[in-house]
């Protein structure tokens, strides 16, 4: 039977359960990536759990993203994650090494590996051919310690491309049109299979670009076969022998199909505040910005600069833009350089920073207030750039630098006909800067953890009462993501490792009064719309708020990774049976469930009592999820396993 490739890759690190959509499955994991915003919290973990060494085959700790050093927390971050890397035996990539994703693909990332990462945008190493998935930071600890990754079997969608991409378009225009197509809950409970004669005109990197924005469709992950592209790129990273080839079986069936004709597809835009609002850039040319921001592990490709460059070369950006440069990585940087294109950025006005994620995550470059924001990155939730007001657009690199030297966003094909412009050809290097220095190895002889004040310890949390009995603390809309419950940003980053420092910030840009609020109640409850905690994969939005008393969560529905950190820390996560219940309970209101702990292990459905009406829930956990809930999370079941 002709097999598509996420079931040959699924297939050939398989445990336990089988192919078929809903049920749930065991995979062995190759490969761990982790980042200084989640990793504290990971290596935390691997301290509770009495982990001596790592068991995969490669772990990396990246540092990227909480790269402001403006006091000693942050710093005292990375010092810790330093000691816990010689500790466990992980690779370490020091600050200003490069962004975690486009660096793990040029350093260690192959086809037919599995890797799971604590960041949602894990998935972008889907371009090399690899089953890479976003999770929560306890179950890539548990990956570290040779135990496998458990999942519903997700839906696979092969998305056929034809075509080639015209002039002014490219890689990220393909991701917002399937944004603009499915929103930002499209992908959910399903793996994007990108296939076809399209995928010629496309290059490792711009297939980077699409297998990373596949986290804001709410996909389980993305992937890409190996091909001639995969194999130029190993090749320039000076990695050929690593490639093998991968592509699904000639006449491979898909559980869903779709098929996008790149020739046709056009500049596109996603405006605030969601990825899925995507439109046609043409149609809201003339909008005023005040920044453009180049990088992030959503166009971190040296083409993606390049282009830029060429653009902005011998013209000068409006003196009404801040024109900010990102390098995604240290090598991109030195190519950059080497080429002569970062001279032509900053003649033109750019502002060329350290390589790491910063404005993508709020870690500086916040925007003034009042003003619009345009950028290549890949979300642009509410406050996430660090101003509470922020206006944030997403684009591609040609539409960014054209709008910076207009000061206005600008669709680049009408501003190439206005200047008589040709699209650039860019001449790349064959063989990229290879730089090593800022990686260090594992070490074998472990030492000590070095943890400063503000590294904090893993909460203990107690297992489900037999009576839940819960007022609701907050209720909340549709599409709400993990930015709005446990915030990014230069304020509330450095407290990562610090679950009692951070919890103040819970909620904050939904509700400022919800920590203090929750703190009086003790265990409460949350209400929530359709996808709720959809974004970033940080656990920390179900440590916080459970450390605040939070025991229940019921929603219309959950996004994927969100929905098991919740299960991961002990509280329960319930939908409506009945989508018109949302209307009927309010913040305030008194939930009660009896005899939970015998109604999770032998029924789908929960009664709820809310004031005279009953209210059904269903909970969907599988026997393995109830436990964890039951037990009050994984530390408690995986130290006494240990």
């Amino acid at each position: 039977m002709a097999r598509n490739l996420t079931h040959k890759l699924i297939g050939s690190h398989l445990v336990a359960g089988d192919l078929s959509p809903g049920g749930e499955v065991g995979l062995r994991i190759d490969q761990t990536l982790t980042q200084d915003a989640t990793g504290t919290m990971v290596m935390l973990e691997l301290e509770a759990i009495g982990l001596e060494r790592v068991q995969t085959e490669v772990s990396v700790q990246y540092v990227d993203h909480n790269l402001l050093q403006a006091d000693e927390r942050n710093a005292e971050d990375h010092r810790f994650l330093r000691s816990a890397c010689r500790r466990f035996g992980l690779w370490y990539s020091k600050p200003g090494n490069g962004v975690s994703h486009p660096t793990h693909m040029q350093r260690f990332g192959r086809p037919g590996a599995t890797m799971l990462g604590a960041d949602s945008h894990t998935c972008a190493a889907g371009s090399l051919g690899m089953l890479a998935i976003g999770a929560g930071g306890i179950e890539v600890a548990q990956a570290m310690a040779g135990r496998p990754f458990w999942l519903r079997m997700p839906e696979v969608w092969g998305v056929e491309l034809t075509g080639e991409l015209q002039p002014w378009v490219s890689a990220k225009d393909v991701i917002l049109e399937m944004l603009r197509r499915y929103g930002v809950d499209g992908g959910v409970n399903r793996i994007v299979e990108y296939h076809g004669a399209g995928l010629r005109s496309l290059s490792a990197m711009d297939r980077h670009v699409i297998a990373n924005m596949g986290a804001e469709l709410g996909a389980t992950t993305t992937v890409f076969p190996a091909d001639d592209a995969v194999r130029a790129f190993l090749r320039a990273e000076e990695r050929e022998t690593e490639f093998s080839e991968l592509a699904a079986d000639p006449g491979a069936t898909y559980d869903v199909s779709d098929r996008i004709d790149l020739t046709i597809l056009e500049p596109l835009v996603a405006e605030p505040t969601s990825p899925g609002n995507v439109v046609p850039v043409r149609e809201i040319a003339g909008t005023e910005i005040g920044q453009v921001v180049i990088g992030s592990s959503a166009n971190p490709g040296l083409r993606d600069f390049a282009i830029a460059g060429a653009m902005v070369r011998g013209r000068q950006t409006s003196g009404a833009v801040s024109f900010d440069v990102n390098p995604t990585s240290r090598s991109i940087l030195e190519d950059l350089t080497r080429t002569g294109v970062t001279l032509e950025l900053v003649r033109a006005g750019a502002r060329i920073h350290q390589a790491g994620c910063l404005g993508c995550i709020g870690m500086g470059q916040a925007p003034a207030g009042g003003t619009n924001s345009l950028r290549t990155m890949p979300r642009n939730f509410p406050g996430r750039s660090g101003s509470p007001d922020d206006a944030v657009y997403l684009c591609s690199p040609e539409t960014a630098a054209a709008s910076a030297l207009v000061g206005a966003i600008i669709d680049p094909r009408a501003w190439a006909e206005e200047h008589l412009v040709s699209y650039p050809t860019l001449e790349l290097p064959k063989r990229h800067s290879v730089n090593l220095a800022m990686l260090e190895p594992p070490r074998t002889d472990g030492g000590p953890l070095e943890k400063g004040t503000n590294i904090g310890t893993l909460p203990d949390f107690d297992g489900l009462p037999d009576r839940v009995e819960v007022p609701v603390a907050l209720k909340v809309g549709d599409n709400l993501s993990t930015d709005e419950i446990s915030p990014a940003g230069a304020a509330a980053l450095p407290y990562r490792s610090n679950i009692a420092r951070l919890a103040g910030f819970t909620f904050r840009p939904v509700d400022p009064e919800y920590a203090d609020r929750a703190r009086e109640l003790g265990d409460h409850a949350v209400v929530g719309g359709a996808n709720y905690g959809q974004g970033s994969s940080r656990e920390h939005a179900a440590i916080a708020p459970r450390y605040l008393g939070l025991r229940l969560v019921v929603a219309r529905s959950y996004a994927r990774i969100h929905r098991q950190n919740l299960a991961n820390f002990g509280v329960l996560a319930c939908e409506f049976v009945d989508d018109a219940d949302y209307d009927r309970i309010d913040a305030g209101d008194v939930i009660v469930v009896d005899n939970v702990r015998d109604a999770l292990r032998t029924s789908d459905v929960l009664d709820a009592r809310v004031g005279d009406a009953t209210v059904h829930l269903r909970h969907g956990l599988s026997r393995r999820q109830v436990d964890l809930v039951l037990a009050g999370g994984v530390i408690p079941l995986l130290r006494e396993q240990l």
